[in-house]
């Protein structure tokens, strides 16, 4: 495993020294580290943080999960809608984002709605089918790990969300995330999983010194998964009340390792930060 990540990184640097070669020629020299916003053509890279936030940022980076599911027990989100995480890496492969960076917001719709996910069929008596949807948004639970190596480490929550859950209703915390450790290659997952294959893409450098990875796709299915938690019932006329229990039990939540998978179809661009921050 340290052979693989020393390889991605040692390949990211060859990529990375040529894009500035390759851009350098095309592009007329600026002082070193005088800007705080990205150069003219790498303004997708804004969420990379600038030298003044972090100087030890080698290369910017952009990748959007553009399909895929995440599974968690019997909980299935399907990520119909495009997800964004932006920032930098050191040479150490360190993460770090600016204030525009990070993991974009975005709200997954989840199939069976609030009846799916508690199994309380006579929440249709009180509520409608549009008050009873479910939406899931991945949440980062802590710093994630080098996104351009594998395994590309990535811990999260989900935030499940309707008002008849109350505002806090999560799988997973910062002190128990999912650990998501994203590969292209073939998993080796406990049963009753079987291996799934990923797809490593396609690499291609443009002439202003970005490289584009498109057509990925990032796997994983022997991570765990924890309970229900913060998840209250809250309806007009009835006291608030505690159904992380129920959830579970509906979820079958918390999955040990070999109950739960992800897919996640993906495109990168990266390049080297001296050339965001001219």
């Amino acid at each position: 495993m340290g052979e693989r990540r020393t390889s991605f990184r040692r390949l990211r640097r060859l990529f990375a020294a040529a894009s500035v070669l390759t851009a350098l020629a095309a592009v007329t020299p600026a002082v070193a580290g005088a800007t705080t916003t990205p150069a003219p053509g790498y303004e997708q890279f804004v969420g990379c943080p600038h030298p003044g936030l972090n100087p030890e940022i080698e290369t910017c980076f952009r990748s959007v999960i553009t399909g895929g599911v995440l599974e968690l027990g019997s909980l299935e989100i399907p990520l119909t809608q495009s997800i964004a995480l932006s920032g930098g890496m050191t040479g150490a492969g360190s993460f770090d984002s600016g204030p525009k960076g990070g993991l974009q917001v975005v709200k997954q719709s989840v199939p069976g709605g609030v009846i799916g996910l508690t199994g309380f069929t006579w929440l249709a008596e009180f509520l409608g089918s549009e008050a009873l949807a479910l939406y899931a948004v991945i949440e980062l639970a802590d710093t994630p790990g080098d996104q351009l190596a594998e395994p590309a480490s990535l811990p999260v929550k989900v935030h499940l969300i309707n008002s008849v859950l109350g505002n806090k209703c999560y799988v997973g915390s910062k002190a128990e995330p999912i650990e998501l450790e994203l590969i292209t290659g073939t998993t080796s997952p406990p049963s009753p999983n079987t291996p799934i294959t990923g797809a490593p893409g396609t690499s291609t450098t443009t002439l202003n010194g970005v490289t584009d990875i498109t057509g990925g796709k990032h796997v994983d299915n022997a991570f765990a998964a924890p309970g229900a938690s913060g998840c209250v019932l809250t309806l007009f006329g009835f006291p608030a009340t505690s159904i992380d229990e129920e959830i579970d039990s509906q979820t079958g939540l918390p999955a040990e390792a070999g109950y739960n998978r992800t897919i996640q179809n993906f495109t990168t661009e990266f390049v080297s930060s001296a050339l965001v921050y001219p």
